[in-house]
């Protein structure tokens, strides 16, 4: 019998009562499934904690639903509006691009195409079975010409590819030359490659008209239950300068569009620049500019990655808008996604008698269950209570259907054997549900565009990275614990914050952070600092946060963009010139790299990870500062957090640290740092201008977390707990332990009318 699956995603992560979210459901192995809409408490199924936590909110679509397999089509491509069918050629064409493919070697795919594979009518200019440049052109009888150049590509090399068919005379050429100078390929001018060939061929005639939609990097393969076009074939690498002649070129003048110069405009049907549009703020866009006068204007479907090196790049200039004549070029990749494109099956309209939290929609075939996790926002009256909950969404994209377990090297990074769920296998299993950007694409370019626009099995409250819990699944442990407690809060997420600014925060006393609210835009991070000039307090509960330069998409707040620049502990590096981010033109990487670290917002900043198991905090000399006795109300003990549900300890996973050069405000105070981490604690590579010996935790003081407090300029305060392990141990003994009290304290404090000490 087969097995059963079943994942959905939303088209909102973020609503208010009154607002309607939409959900979309794939089952496979069950014709019903039902819904129930849930408040998730607690997702951690360790025996040593509270346990598993929900509750179910009465709703109308609670109830049962037919189930149906939604496909996914993952494969980034360009299709090409073309309704006067000038496209349709049926005698003579010529077809030329500079390309830079990156997987040559890996079956047939398209560069530009008006073709059906299956009747095999139409032309494609193509990457063939063999690895080579090659021009189809067929009239869907059984006559198909096929012409190609004599050897294989190499994979990471610009070359100018051009293809012609003549016919009046059944004259077919393909014509290939490398254009790689000293840096815009993989390999310089001084490594020996093939030259520059030319193949040509005299063939039957063949009438090669076809209905199929123009496409590039790919071909029209079928359409799809909603009507989308599918499309196959997909290539992988740079295209750039792509054009079309409705007459036959000859090898001179393709020689000439190999230099750059157009030979004879008169029969250009095509030429797309994919520069156009290039502006201040980068080019967020999916439009796709054909600058020969016949508006032949494309669409970028399933997000192919824009800003890139194109065939002329010099490396004078790395930013794209400077130079936008060398970004000529778009990447493409086979395993893109942007939109899983699914049907909706139910939705909601959030009632007004429910409170502001996390919830879920838990949907269920046979023993299938998948959650879909959303935020209910405070009405739009305005704030329900002091306390909000900033829940860190975009650090859950970033990590979402991460595939890290399955990668070399991981074990070393945590130190024991990594434990697989379900969900990781099936990730493994259907990549067409997107990566992460922890992720290479299948070209082995990293991926800088994640989307939440479909399912992500990583994203749900008991899900288990590597067997310890992260982002959503471990902020529950905090949620549990406000609940626990009975704090009033309501809850918001970044992407909120990244729209609204410090306006979102106002109306709170104090907002609360997750445990890894890594991921942050600069619009988040001024909002954040905006809140606490103006007398806004924070407590930062967890570790590596404000870190990654993160953007997000001007019209669709579902797609975000990261660019791993040097520094951070990343999994991949951008190319050179393509550190900065196309959706804002702004340079990607670290925020210490651009003179934000994290240190000068919350006193301190990413230092060290480790994974094996969490340690302890000890209290510093300044925990007995007046200013800072609140903090430790009620708490004797100078051991602080030797216990928790991540490792062991509220000392773990990854570590933030005091520093004065960075931009640790002076009057922080160093409550506590931890200590007795192991070798398998490490620096981050930003800290190290030399590698060494002597790095890890048994021996670098440098190993920590540091626990700080300080009153800002603007009559706030902000305590970090600078720990991602720290709200796991909220639960140790039933919520009667120091790390609880501390925070407690402190959250009362923030929560008060009083003024925080020493503001």
């Amino acid at each position: 019998m087969a097995k059963t699956h079943i994942y959905g995603y939303s088209d909102q992560i973020s609503v208010k009562p009154g607002d309607r979210i939409r959900f979309m459901v794939s089952v496979e192995g069950a014709t019903r499934y039902r819904a129930e809409i849930v408040r998730l408490i607690n997702g951690d199924a360790n025996p040593a904690g509270p346990g598993p936590k929900e509750e179910v909110i009465a709703t109308p679509a609670n109830r049962e639903y037919p189930g149906r397999l939604q496909p996914t089509y993952s494969g980034s491509h360009i299709v090409v509006d073309d309704p006067g069918g000038l496209l349709n050629i049926g005698q003579s064409i010529t077809v030329h691009a500079f390309i830079m493919p990156t997987t040559p070697a890996r079956g047939a795919q398209g560069i530009i195409t008006h073709y059906d594979p299956e009747r095999r009518m139409g032309w494609a200019l193509v990457i063939d079975e063999q690895g080579r440049l090659a021009l189809w052109v067929g009239d869907g009888d059984g006559h198909l010409m096929q012409v190609a150049a004599p050897e294989p590509l190499t994979a990471s090399l610009w070359y100018s590819a051009g293809a012609s068919y003549d016919g009046a005379t059944g004259r077919a050429i393909v014509h290939l030359a490398p254009v790689h100078n000293a840096v815009n390929s993989l390999v310089g001018r001084v490594a020996m490659l093939p030259g520059a060939v030319m193949n040509a061929t005299t063939a039957e005639r063949v009438n090669f008209h076809s209905e199929s939609p123009a496409v590039i990097a790919g071909w029209a393969a079928g359409t799809a239950a909603s009507g989308a076009l599918i499309v196959g074939g997909h290539y992988n690498g740079k295209i750039d300068r792509p054009r079309v002649y409705g007459h036959a070129l000859g090898e001179a003048q393709l020689d000439e569009l190999t230099s750059g110069r157009e030979p004879d405009s008169r029969g250009l049907i095509a030429r797309w620049d994919f520069a156009d549009g290039i502006g201040p703020d980068g080019i967020a866009t999916d439009r796709v500019t054909d600058a020969s006068g016949n508006d032949l204007h494309g669409r970028c479907v399933n997000a192919p990655a824009r800003a890139m090196t194109g065939h002329n790049w010099t490396s004078r200039e790395e930013h794209f808008i400077h130079a936008p004549a060398e970004y000529g070029a778009i990447h493409f990749h086979d395993d893109d996604l942007e939109d899983a494109g699914w049907e909706v099956d139910f939705e909601v309209t959030v009632p007004d008698t429910v409170r502001s939290d996390v919830y879920a929609a838990r949907i269920s075939a046979g023993d299938a269950v998948d959650y879909i996790p959303f935020i209910v926002r405070a009405p739009a009256s305005g704030p329900t209570a002091k306390i909000a909950f900033l829940v860190p969404t975009a650090s859950y994209l970033a990590y979402s259907n991460e595939h890290l377990s399955f990668g070399q090297g991981t074990q070393a990074i945590v130190g024991h054997t990594t434990v697989l769920g379900p969900d990781d296998i099936y990730l493994y299993q259907h990549p067409e549900f997107g990566l992460s950007t922890y992720d290479h694409h299948s070209d082995g370019s990293g991926v800088c565009y994640v989307s939440r626009l479909r399912p992500i099995p990583n994203m749900r409250p008991h899900h288990r990275f590597g067997g310890t819990l992260w982002g959503l699944a471990a902020d529950l442990h905090f949620v549990d614990w406000l609940n626990a407690k009975a704090f009033r809060y309501d809850v918001i997420t970044d992407e909120d914050l990244h729209r609204e600014g410090a306006a979102l925060l106002r109306g709170y006393s104090v907002v609360l952070t997750g445990t890894h609210p890594e991921y942050y835009s600069s619009a988040m991070l001024d909002g954040m600092e905006n809140y606490l000039t103006s007398g806004g307090r924070l407590m930062y509960l967890g570790g590596n946060g404000f870190y990654w330069i993160t953007s997000y998409h001007p019209d669709k707040p579902y797609l975000v963009e990261v660019r791993k620049a040097e520094g951070g502990s990343g999994a991949w590096q951008a190319q050179p010139g393509e550190y900065f981010h196309s959706t804002t033109g702004e340079r990607g990487g670290v925020w210490r790299s651009r003179a934000r670290a994290p240190q000068k917002l919350v006193g301190v900043g990413f230092a060290a990870q480790g994974f094996d198991r969490s340690s302890f905090f000890r209290r510093m000399p300044d925990s007995a500062d007046a200013n800072a006795r609140f903090i430790f109300a009620g708490v004797e003990d100078e051991v602080l957090g030797n216990f928790g549900l991540v490792g062991g300890g509220a000392a773990g996973h990854e570590l933030d640290r005091y520093d004065l050069t960075l931009g640790t405000p002076p009057n922080a105070m160093l409550v506590a740092s931890s200590e007795r981490h192991s070798d398998y604690y490490l620096r981050v590579r930003e800290e190290l201008p030399f590698n060494y010996p002597g790095t890890g935790g048994r021996q670098d003081p440098g190993v920590r977390g540091d626990i700080v407090y300080f009153p800002t300029a603007g009559g706030g305060a902000v305590f970090s707990a600078s720990s991602i392990a720290w709200c796991g141990s909220l639960s140790h003994n039933n919520y009667n332990n120091n790390i609880s009290r501390i925070t407690a304290n402190v959250l009362e404090r923030f929560a008060s009318d009083e003024r925080p000490p020493g503001a």
